[in-house]
């Protein structure tokens, strides 16, 4: 059979060096002892070929494209594949326990694979995935620095965060404009946040909607009546400056400032 052609639509660019494949396998592999691995996007199955072979996995494979699920259903016999949209996915009707995600993600969904990914954190506890660099930069950045925001804090608050390595445009067909760099998810002992998760949430993502203002401006919407945050120590800070600790603090001091 053919190759799948690339897709534009799709964001796909297939890997095709098969060293920097197996790098990404055994990513997965150290230090997971999670038996279920859910890979996303695998085109032409770079990654899954050596995903089957780690004998501690049980691979799943979701894809969107009917091209490459034909290519994957005639090269891989007994291999599980969903042929469905990631995103659309409910993931508990397909793993009652825990599962780990792997994949070359397509760039133009990347954001939104996370936040899926955060829906279910519960039952993932390791991803391992290729990203356009400057979205893994922000998915890694520190507090107090140009990078750091909405996606920082809310991935962060949950999983510990590793950047792997960074691979040339050349490694992929067709060629993205980009770098792309390799990170790992590892989920953090935080079980839930002790705050209003929900309100969060909202706090963070008002703040860095208007990242240059400082707090006391750009959260104002979300005080309770008759209540100022001017005096509260964070008042004179911008987003970008605030751990994660930090806003669950600003969250509990706008949920009930009476008590702080």
């Amino acid at each position: 059979m053919e190759k799948v052609r690339a897709k534009k639509r799709l964001g796909q660019h297939f890997l095709n060096d098969e060293n920097i494949a197996k790098k990404i396998v055994s990513s997965l592999a150290e230090n997971n002892s999670c038996k279920n691995v859910l890979e996303i996007g695998p085109g032409m199955g770079v990654l899954t070929k050596y995903l089957i072979q780690e004998k501690s996995f049980e691979t799943s494979v979701v894809e969107v494209d009917r091209e490459s699920v034909a290519y994957l259903k005639k090269n891989f016999d007994s291999l599980k594949i969903i042929h469905e949209d990631f995103l659309e996915l409910n993931l508990s009707s397909i793993f009652t326990g825990p599962f780990s995600i792997i994949g070359n993600f397509p760039y133009n969904i990347s954001s939104q694979i996370l936040f899926k990914i955060l829906d279910f954190k519960d039952q993932i506890p390791a991803v391992v995935g290729m990203f356009q660099k400057e979205v893994a930069e922000r998915i890694a950045a520190k507090p107090g620095t140009k990078a750091y925001g909405i996606i920082s804090v809310f991935i962060q608050a949950y999983y510990n965060i590793e950047t792997l390595f960074t691979v040339n445009e050349t490694v992929f067909s067709p060629p993205p404009k980009v770098k792309s760099t390799v990170i790992r998810l590892m989920r953090n002992n935080v079980e839930s946040l002790d705050c209003d998760e929900e309100l969060f949430q909202k706090v963070v993502k008002t703040g860095f909607n208007q990242r240059r203002k400082m707090l006391r401006n750009s959260v104002r919407s979300l005080l309770i009546e008759g209540y100022d945050v001017s005096d509260f120590k964070f008042a004179a800070q911008r987003p970008e400056e605030l751990t994660v600790n930090e806003f669950i603090e600003l969250t509990n001091f706008i949920a009930s400032p009476k008590n702080l």
